[in-house]
């Protein structure tokens, strides 16, 4: 099976060369965007080698009828769903369209915005610099002794700022409230307050939040904040040295060999090749663009700032890979994780972490470790089980639930996979084809391949 693998993998290269392949400019457009050197990568990401006909499986049939009532009853363009069992990659399945403009199936190696998802990466990130010794989780973040000592960055009335810790903005202590507006989803707004061109980049933000006061002292009570974890981003690039995206590719992705996980774009043109389109069946949903052109745009494409949101909304996966990723910071013991037992329980453990945790969004006593994410135009959920499972869904389409609609594909989810009486025994990770699998089928020419 590892010979039909490597001729299936030189297939897809020469597909990718001659443009068959349903992603075949993605190489050119790639290089011709202008992505940091560092970030080129020629291996070719194993979620483009899946197929949905891969998880074609009688075991699994109930998840392929309940996934496409879900999407079907709430109006949802296209979805993506992954699920391992015991870190084995047991299915990795699209749904619906796509592209609406072209017409394409969602694919496994398509990529959506995971929103506030990203905070998990930039959690993980954290504790690695942690484990490296390059940060302390106590270590001030603000005033002359601060990581962000620079002199832009001392000029606030709030003497409490010098009491914030990395700590604080890992669990959304920090002192900053959402009720009064989130900073990251007001660029436009920072801009014309500062008399400086759209759109307000990351110091902007970051100095205009200092000049007013916090909503309350540091550590005393939880409120979520975006901004908080902007600035752990950057706080990354300090400590490591690279760009925040560079270090989180390099130490974290390329040793899992996950290679199409990337901080996203704003506007549509900027997609990437193999991204999906994002929608709204609850109606128009329209902004200004973020640009201060005064053109009114789609919300998804050019009303947030993705670039600036990355570290806590801005990161595009595909479900395969975002599952990988996953496998490796969940505590199961069948492939190595990227951190340690101890920096695994720190973030997913209330009574360390805090109530606002270390990326994820909340844990139970049964095990279940979950993060949301939702943006307009998209939402995206993944699960740790403690009976080996992990899965994730996400969504190319906002509903008139908004965010709430993770409720529901909570629900959908949770069914579905009991109602499971036993998991093929396949791990596409490893694309470990022992059983029959329809990629005997498929011609060597076929565009899904």
């Amino acid at each position: 099976m590892k010979v039909l693998f490597c001729v299936v993998k030189k297939v897809v290269v020469l597909l990718l060369l001659t443009g068959v392949f349903f992603f075949g400019e993605i190489a050119i457009t790639f290089s011709d965007k202008g992505y940091p050197s560092l970030l080129q990568d020629e291996e070719i990401p194993f979620s483009l080698l899946l197929d949905n006909r891969f998880s074609d499986r009688d075991e699994t049939a109930v998840i392929d009828q309940m996934v496409s009532d879900f999407i079907r009853h709430w109006k949802i363009e296209g979805a993506s769903v992954a699920i391992t069992k015991d870190e084995r990659l047991v299915y990795a399945k699209g749904f619906g369209t796509a592209n609406n403009e072209t017409g394409e199936d969602v694919m496994p190696g398509h990529l959506f915005r995971i929103a506030s998802v990203s905070k998990l990466i930039t959690a993980v990130a954290v504790m690695k610099l942690y484990e490296e010794g390059k940060l302390d989780l106590d270590e001030m973040v603000f005033g002359t002794d601060g990581i962000l000592s620079d002199s832009i960055f001392r000029e606030y009335k709030d003497r409490r700022i010098e009491n914030i810790t990395v700590r604080h903005l890992l669990n959304h202590t920090a002192g900053w409230s959402r009720y009064s507006g989130d900073p990251v989803f007001n660029s436009l707004y920072i801009a014309r307050k500062m008399d400086i061109d759209p759109p307000a980049q990351f110091e902007d933000i970051l100095r205009y939040t200092l000049s007013r006061r916090l909503n309350y002292t540091p550590g005393i009570r939880y409120s979520y904040s975006n901004l908080g974890y902007a600035i752990l981003g950057e706080i990354i690039a300090r400590k490591s040295g690279m760009p925040y995206q560079d270090y989180v590719v390099m130490n974290l992705m390329k040793p899992l060999d996950i290679h199409d996980m990337h901080v996203g774009k704003s506007y549509y043109h900027q997609k990437y090749p193999n991204e999906v389109r994002y929608h709204s069946s609850a109606g128009i949903m329209a902004a200004h663009s973020i640009d201060g052109s005064g053109e009114i745009v789609p919300i998804y494409y050019g009303g947030n700032n993705i670039e600036l949101l990355g570290p806590a909304g801005g990161w595009v996966a595909s479900a395969p890979e975002l599952i990988k990723f996953l496998t490796a910071i969940d505590g199961f013991a069948g492939q190595p994780d990227i951190l340690s037992e101890e920096s695994i329980s720190m973030m997913s453990d209330p009574d360390v972490a805090g109530r606002g945790l270390f990326g994820w969004r909340g844990t139970d006593s049964h095990g279940t470790w979950w993060r949301t994410g939702y943006l307009t135009g998209s939402s995206a959920l993944v699960v740790r089980q403690r009976n080996g499972l992990n899965w994730l869904v996400m969504i190319n389409t906002s509903t008139y639930k908004h965010s709430d609609i993770h409720r529901y594909v909570s629900g959908m989810m949770f069914s579905a996979v009991n109602r499971v009486k036993e998991w093929p025994e396949i791990d596409l990770f490893t694309m470990d084809l022992e059983s029959p699998n329809p990629i005997h089928e498929i011609p060597a020419t076929n565009p899904k391949l």
